[in-house]
């Protein structure tokens, strides 16, 4: 008798650590975050995102593990938000240019104020309430969950493959490429383009096919793409506008994060995104020397002939407000900044 209860305890026992023990491998199991990017792997954003996945993943103790997909290989970003709000994908860093038609003041940071300035103007913005005001937006149409300040890509320019920048009007009448919403197209607009918009994995070879004359970029993304081998010769560089680049995580996946967990993603971000800046801010002076090397031209305009352009943009900031749908609540914040 003694023996059948020991016998019945033990299998009592067996059976209850048997039903546990997928529940015990399911918890140790990490949660991944694949995080999708259309640039190549040597872009400053992706070196940034990959660096923070492994931060993420050894601060985590590999409770959180990711992975970066390169070149658009999941989507490209005029099409990753409505992959982040489907749960399609867990995380992306979209700039803010491609998610204009869902929150349109993500344009705030193509109103003149800025042409042709400092990046610390740009800032005093994108940092204060202006900043904030749009990443509420954003995470309240997009339902998704903004980590923090944007990455700051760099300023923005002009490249051609065919004629020669070293004016503002030298862009009259050329087909010029956009990275997509109506801020960027009132620019062209503006300098009497006229725009075109394409996704950046397709630019090498629609650069090849003549599909656009010019187009506008940074150093480092043409660097990346090596965009010489395209065709591209000339750039004018006005440093039209800080290209800002937003982390986000799908509210699917941020809902089923433990707020240790959310606080240690936005906390570890806020840590690291002054060093990513700095490091996007290198890439930017480097690839401006290789593209040199490999037969680009580059014109800088004065501050002066900077400031005329920028005071005649500002007199028909009415026509951009206008267009890009901004809202007299981020205008005016914008405004304050400065």
């Amino acid at each position: 008798m003694i023996y059948r209860m020991h016998r019945r305890a033990f299998l009592a026992a067996t059976t209850a650590a048997t039903l546990a023990a997928p529940a015990v491998l399911r918890a140790a199991e990490p949660i991944k975050l694949r995080v999708s990017l259309d640039t190549a792997p040597s872009h400053p954003r992706n070196v940034a995102m990959v660096d923070y996945m492994a931060k993420l993943e050894k601060a985590s103790s590999g409770e959180l593990k990711g992975e970066v997909f390169h070149s658009g290989q999941l989507f490209a970003d005029l099409n990753v938000s409505k992959a982040l709000v489907q749960g399609q994908v867990e995380m992306a860093a979209p700039g803010e240019w491609v998610m204009t038609g869902l929150v349109p003041d993500c344009d705030m940071v193509q109103l003149p104020y800025f042409y042709g300035l400092p990046v610390e103007q740009t800032r005093k913005a994108t940092n204060g309430k202006a900043g904030a005001y749009v990443s509420q937006q954003l995470e309240d149409k997009l339902k998704t969950k903004v980590l923090g300040a944007g990455l700051e890509l760099g300023h923005q320019s002009w490249y051609s493959t065919k004629v020669p920048l070293d004016k503002f009007s030298a862009m009259k009448g050329l087909k010029i490429r956009s990275p997509g919403g109506a801020g960027i197209s009132w620019r062209i607009k503006f300098a009497g383009g006229i725009a075109n918009t394409t996704a950046w994995p397709n630019v090498p070879l629609a650069l090849s096919q003549g599909t656009f004359d010019a187009f506008i970029s940074s150093d480092e993304s043409c660097n990346s793409a090596k965009l010489w081998e395209s065709g591209v010769k000339y750039s004018y560089v006005d440093r039209q506008f800080l290209a800002l680049y937003i982390p986000m995580v799908g509210s699917a996946t941020w809902v089923k994060l433990a707020p240790a967990q959310q606080k240690l993603m936005t906390d570890l971000w806020a840590e690291n995104i002054d060093a990513y800046n700095k490091g996007c801010a290198a890439s930017q002076a480097n690839a401006r020397g290789i593209l040199a090397k490999n037969g680009v031209k580059f014109f800088d305009p004065d501050a002066r002939t900077l400031a005329t352009t920028r005071t005649a943009m500002i007199e028909d900031v009415g026509t951009l407000v206008k267009d890009a749908k901004l809202s007299p609540e981020v205008v005016r914040l914008t405004k304050e900044s400065l």
